[in-house]
């Protein structure tokens, strides 16, 4: 049976420092035969090589312990120095891997400490050890090389694992948004829909009422109002299935066509399909008319829809009247009721009975605006909201 990677993997690192000790105790061998003209070159070459066999025991463990290992070499390359060997890069190779694992496993404070303190003995014992030769430069460099790309390698893996982190949290939290943006768009659309069959509905239903009341004393009012009827079922057919199309995929047959959303432009028709159920509305507008975003038109339009909704369904006097009142930024809606008839009862299911001023609370916030609701001082019930022509956020989305 094959040996499961995991069981596998703790092995390559063993093996690969096996391979490097023994590449660096190669070098070494080397290294410690090389002489110059006007030096005496030991007698023997088997200290150098021995203690280059316990530098690279020592390195074996250098990527648990940096700092053992560090010491271990540095007082067998010392040793060796000590001992007339050349100074030769094959020569410093065992101490060179310990640096590295230092700088590229250890902290930068470390890495200075124990680094600098080794490239100093170094130095030192080169200058004590033949204070007629100065040329320690060649050295110096070789030793300071393992520990710069020590560090960059420390910092290039600090990176990956940066990188690797973000990914993870990523991934974790991709689940999270996709629920939330799912949970963002039901109650888009549960408001669309509350909007479309609460408005239209209450309207039959008045509607409905009137026709009835006019059949008999008044027929040929009662088939005006029944004509409006049959035109209020068919808006709000229309509507809901354009809110329904939405959760249909694009390439889908059965899928309704987009149509544009609704804004104030249908203010008109709206408000002369409340009147054919009874209710009156007055508009009034102040300042220059603005140019609204698409979200926010649409916002305003459901509010005002809303808003005559509630009149309709709980004020016994049938009369609204909407100001609409542009600034620079900003339209600010008022739709209120000016009746003294309205009950607490009739208050209360106005306020919290349903969903509807929620809803138009929910839209105003959507874009970056603010809705007020309540009863007035003088009597009657009054909505205000104030939104900005263009929200700051550039992806508003419609709400």
């Amino acid at each position: 049976m094959t040996t499961p990677p995991q069981q596998q993997t703790p092995f390559r690192p063993r093996a690969a420092g096996l391979v490097m000790s023994l590449a660096l105790w190669t070098c070494v061998a080397v290294g410690d035969s090389f002489t110059t003209p006007d030096a005496t070159s030991p007698a023997m070459e088997w200290p150098a090589e021995a203690l280059a066999a316990l530098s690279c025991v020592a390195l074996l463990a250098s990527r648990r312990r940096p700092r053992a290992a560090l010491v271990v070499t540095a007082a067998a390359t010392v040793t060796t120095i000590a001992l007339d060997y050349v100074v030769t890069p094959l020569l410093l190779a065992p101490l060179m891997a310990g640096l590295f694992r230092l700088a590229a496993g250890t902290d930068s404070r470390t890495t200075h400490t124990y680094g600098f303190t080794t490239v100093g003995a170094m130095v030192a014992t080169m200058v004590i050890n033949d204070p007629s030769d100065f040329e320690v430069a060649g050295p110096l460099l070789w030793l300071l090389l393992p520990l710069a790309w020590g560090r960059g390698a420390r910092l290039r893996g600090a990176y990956l694992q940066a990188v690797q982190a973000r990914a993870e949290h990523a991934e974790r939290t991709r689940e999270e948004e996709a629920h939330h943006r799912v949970t963002e768009e039901r109650m888009r659309i549960a408001r669309d829909l509350h909007d479309v069959v609460a408005h239209h509905l209450a309207l039959a239903k008045i509607q409905a009422g009137v026709a009835e009341h006019f059949t008999r004393t008044r027929p040929e009012q009662a088939q005006k109002i029944l004509a409006d009827l049959v035109g209020t079922t068919t808006t709000a057919m229309r509507e809901l299935k354009a809110t329904v199309g939405l959760l249909r995929h694009a390439d889908d047959p059965d899928s309704a066509p987009l149509e544009p959303a609704p804004g104030l432009h249908l203010l008109p028709e709206l408000i002369e399909s409340c009147e054919s159920g009874g209710l009156t509305v007055t508009v009034t507008s102040q300042g220059q008319t603005q140019p609204l975003s698409p979200g926010v038109d649409l916002t305003a339009y459901r509010i005002v829809q809303e808003a005559l909704t509630n009149v309709a369904k709980h004020t016994p006097a049938k009369t609204a009247h909407i100001q609409l009142a542009y600034a620079r930024t900003s339209l600010t809606l008022t739709i209120t009721n000016d009746t003294d008839a309205l009950t607490t009862t009739t208050l209360q299911s106005a306020k919290g009975g349903g969903f509807g001023l929620i809803s138009m609370t929910e839209r105003a916030h959507s874009v970056g605006g603010e809705l007020r609701a309540g009863p007035r001082p003088a009597g009657g019930f009054q909505v205000t909201t104030a939104l900005p022509l263009h929200p700051h956020d550039p992806r508003e989305r419609t709400p």
